[in-house]
């Protein structure tokens, strides 16, 4: 671990480069992406029973194919609610209709579930600016997935989706900070990572 005075002005020059790039993507690049990433999870997903995940945003891997692309896996699949009050994730069953939530991130339509409705998940699929080879998983900053991670059964796999060149060897890392036992590039497809082995 680094420590908290070293450590958040590094991620939030990291966060600032890397969203610039993400920024910079040609849509070529990002539906290719998207495509790659949306079959290495299929492959990897294809008996859970129950699936937490993410609607990614246009700069996001898997944007314009996932959460759509679950629908094959016959599971039942939780989307975040970001709250309009309160730091802490609620969830929705995805019933394929979305709407704009807070931030402009796209959550499902219907009834919430609290917080706790994540330890229902097998797999728990994350958005990351950036994950190192150790499982250190770089978010937006506002610690949203870090303070719903706590709810997370014992064994559930954790995976987060990043581009290629954002599978990095270090991270700046926190105390609070939880780590992902698995990622999926473009290219790499899924990869174990230390926390899941």
């Amino acid at each position: 671990m680094t420590s908290a005075q070293g450590a958040e002005p590094a991620k939030a020059a990291l966060r600032e480069a890397l969203t610039a790039r993400r920024g910079a993507r040609s849509p070529a690049e990002r539906a290719a992406a998207a495509a790659a990433v949306a079959v290495a999870l299929l492959q990897r997903l294809a008996r859970i029973r129950v699936l937490a995940a993410f609607a990614p945003d246009e700069t996001e891997p898997g944007h314009g194919r996932l959460p759509a692309a679950f629908t094959q896996l016959g599971a039942r699949v939780l989307l975040p609610v970001v709250p309009d009050a309160g730091a802490e994730l609620r969830w929705a069953v995805d019933t394929g209709r979305l709407a704009p939530g807070r931030f402009g991130l796209l959550e499902p339509v219907g009834p919430r579930l609290g917080p706790t409705a994540l330890g229902t998940a097998d797999v728990v699929v994350v958005p990351a600016l950036a994950v190192d080879r150790q499982g250190i998983r770089l978010g937006r900053g506002g610690g949203y997935y870090d303070r719903a991670l706590v709810h997370a059964r014992p064994g559930a796999v954790v995976v987060a989706l990043v581009f290629d060149d954002e599978f990095v060897d270090r991270l700046p890392a926190l105390e609070h900070d939880r780590p992902v036992t698995a990622v999926v590039t473009p290219s790499g497809g899924w990869q174990e990572l230390p926390a899941g082995r």
